[in-house]
């Protein structure tokens, strides 16, 4: 059983709601796509990132409404409203941003990309070259594995994968056998690439790109032969891709989750989109199709999946139309002893990603694997890719005949496939896996090293706030710790021996571990800057995090700030907490960054009467994390080090007026710039400050 906690109830308009939280994130993210001062390219990478985003919150978060309102579920959100009033909401609100983006895309990004000689280039505008080798890629690369259904009694309407493109054509006519169903399916598979590259002699400038769904529409009718097409349009539908399954059913995990996983591709529907030429009789058929009203379509004017034009500004090269390019640093002492176990004997280093490598994670598992005094590894893996380094090293300690033991999450929402894939070779070479706890995920990000050394074995430990991905590493913003401190190196044993073992949870020294102490110790920590406010001391709590959702935690914010603890909150995405309202959150603030890397790392700070605790962290503050997970937050116990985070992961951030947006009360964000502050830029500086 999960363990929650007994909330104290508050009145519902203390809190704002989530899922209108994360649309508000991604007009935040889209306010990057339209900002002048963001690389041309980039906006269009921002762009596809909002399609995206907004992808995950309908098969997660919109399907799970439409499940509640299925079943006519009568609980209320944390904000006290039903699931059919927040489901109105977030597509009264989803509806305006797509309908900003494309009006972005076409009437902003694609116009001044055209003038740097970048073409997306319309069907009406093609040259009579341009068509017939456009017409020899369609004959040769497309018909081939183009499969038309036409709909009539012994070919009903075929099954459509989650997010894939099809296209609906009507038709006039009779076909050889004399059937005349006046439609047809056409599917594109998803080999095929949605935007084709043309010949730069052809397209008449540096960069010529035709969507696939430009090429469709005009040659569609080579596909039914003898009848006339009356229509073409493209559509794509998104399906409820959250998989269930009940952990207290079954006896194999992974065995259960591989033949759930292909249902993902056809849950329930919870949009359809169309282009905006679709006729209304083949609109209202789609919707049927799928189970689908009104309020579930999006008619757009362009590509209906902006994501897969991501590509394109890795095809184009144009690097000033890009970020400048960026070498991350290494820490001091690094670059300089190949023996990374030395390095770290001699004092805790900490790393900042992205603007400090990934490379001396990478480095100490490389070492490790064939290190000969090297007994054992231990590790947790979450999100690692399917092409992982990190992985390919585990395999060869074991391999080299180490004592390894990964504990391997199957159920990591859209890696499940990857992470199956990596339990069965690290099995297949010996590798003890595991799959954490029936009941929780394990979201915690720890690699323990067990090394022997002078007759003694010596722990060497890893802890981050970010997933072992090498890729994520240059994009998301993190902290990770390189310890050989040994009452760290005990609780992380500790935790191990929870995740692949059975007995009680003993308590640990300087780790908070979810679901047992961290938010309890979290609560605790706010109530005592509370008591030290009441008391006239000074009282202080800075935050940082990618959502803050847990009503315990923003009642014991609420009654801080209430005693007169001053209270920064970080909250990169959904925050349900309002702040400055008067009498009841008046001394909090809330602030988003948004910039080139993802927000990603959490820190929590407390003034703790001077004693000054800071943890780092893997878990938000949020129900799911603290109930649902098995999650740590590690302290930074060097003072350099706690320096250093108080610095680079707080104090920049509060003083940037470039990237950040302040939060209201109700829920709205504006820009914190002033034109006569002088600039700054936290990535930015920390860029300048940490890189190569």
């Amino acid at each position: 059983m999960n363990r929650l906690p007994h909330h104290r109830q508050f009145p519902s308009d203390h809190y704002l709601n989530r899922e209108l939280g994360l649309l508000a994130f991604n007009r935040r993210v889209m306010a990057q796509a339209r900002d002048e001062r963001t690389p041309l390219l980039e906006r269009l990478r921002f762009l596809c990132i909002v399609s995206s985003n907004m992808d995950e919150l309908f098969e997660i978060r919109v399907g799970g409404l439409k499940e509640q309102i299925r079943a006519n579920a009568s609980t209320l959100t944390t904000d006290g409203k039903t699931a059919h009033e927040v489901f109105r909401m977030v597509s009264s609100a989803a509806h305006a941003l797509v309908e900003e983006q494309y009006q972005t895309f076409n009437q902003e990004i694609t116009p001044q990309l055209a003038a740097e000689g970048i073409h997306f280039i319309r069907r009406s505008a093609w040259t009579e070259a341009q068509r017939t080798w456009i017409r020899d890629y369609f004959i040769r690369e497309m018909i081939p594995v183009l499969t038309p259904i036409g709909l009539d009694p012994s070919h009903p309407f075929p099954r459509v994968l989650n997010k894939s493109l099809n296209f609906a054509v009507e038709l006039q006519g009779k076909d050889a056998f004399g059937r005349s169903s006046g439609a047809a399916i056409v599917q594109a598979p998803r080999m095929l690439p949605r935007v084709v590259q043309l010949p730069p002699e052809l397209a008449d400038c540096p960069y010529g790109f035709v969507f696939l769904s430009s090429i469709l529409h005009e040659f569609v009718g080579e596909l039914f032969s003898g009848m006339t097409v009356l229509g073409c349009y493209q559509f794509r539908v998104t399906r409820n891709s959250d998989l269930f399954v009940d952990e207290e059913e079954i006896t194999n995990l992974r065995t259960k989750l591989q033949g759930e996983l292909p249902h993902r591709h056809f849950g329930d529907a919870v949009r359809l989109e169309v282009a905006d030429n679709c006729s209304p009789a083949m609109t209202s058929f789609l919707l049927s199709q799928f189970g689908l009203t009104e309020a579930d379509l999006y008619r757009v004017q362009g590509p209906v999946n902006l994501v897969r034009l991501m590509q394109v500004p890795d095809w184009v090269d144009r690097p000033d139309l890009k970020f400048s390019p960026y070498a991350p640093g290494l820490p001091k002492g690094l670059d300089k002893n190949p023996n990374i176990f030395a390095t770290i004997r001699q004092g805790d280093i900490l790393l900042h990603h992205p603007y400090q490598s990934f490379a001396p994670v990478i480095d100490l598992l490389q070492q490790a694997a064939t290190d000969p005094q090297v007994a054992a590894i231990k590790m947790t893996v979450y999100r690692t890719g399917t092409d992982s380094v990190l992985m390919q090293s585990l395999i060869r300690a074991a391999q080299n005949g180490k004592e390894v033991t990964v504990v391997v999450e199957l159920m990591a929402r859209f890696d499940e496939e990857a992470n199956i894939g990596w339990a069965t070779k690290l099995e297949e070479v010996g590798a003890h896996v595991v799959y954490g706890v029936v009941g929780y995920k394990v979201h915690a990000k720890a690699l323990l090293i067990v090394r022997r050394e002078e007759g003694q074995l010596r722990r060497y430990v890893h802890l981050g706030t970010g997933n072992y991905h090498p890729r994520t590493a240059r994009l998301y913003s993190d902290f990770g710790l390189l310890t050989a401190n040994e009452e760290i190196g005990q609780d992380v044993s500790e935790v191990f021996k929870q995740l692949t073992g059975l007995g009680k949870a003993r308590t640990l020294k300087h780790l908070w571990q979810a679901p047992f102490t961290l938010q309890p110790n979290i609560v605790a920590c706010i109530q005592a800057e509370a008591e030290h406010a009441r008391a006239g001391k000074k009282a202080m709590i800075v935050a940082k995090m990618n959502a803050l959702l847990e009503p315990e935690t923003i009642n014991a914010l609420y009654e801080a700030s209430q005693a007169g603890v001053q209270i920064d909150l970080i909250v990169r995405g959904v925050c349900a907490l309002r702040p400055g309202v008067p009498g009841l959150s008046d001394n909090i603030r809330v602030r988003s960054i948004i910039g080139r890397f993802l927000e990603h790392h959490r820190v929590f700070f407390f003034h703790a009467d001077g004693e000054e605790k800071l943890y780092l962290s893997s878990a938000d503050w949020m129900e799911r994390n603290f109930f649902r997970r098995i999650e740590l937050a590690f302290p930074i116990l060097d003072h350099r080090l706690k320096k250093r985070v108080m610095l680079e992961g707080l104090r920049h951030y509060l003083a940037d007026n470039q990237l950040a947006w302040e939060m209201s009360s109700d829920g709205h964000y504006s820009r914190k710039r002033s034109p006569r502050a002088k600039p700054r830029n936290v990535q930015a500086e920390l860029m300048a400050s940490l890189g190569h």
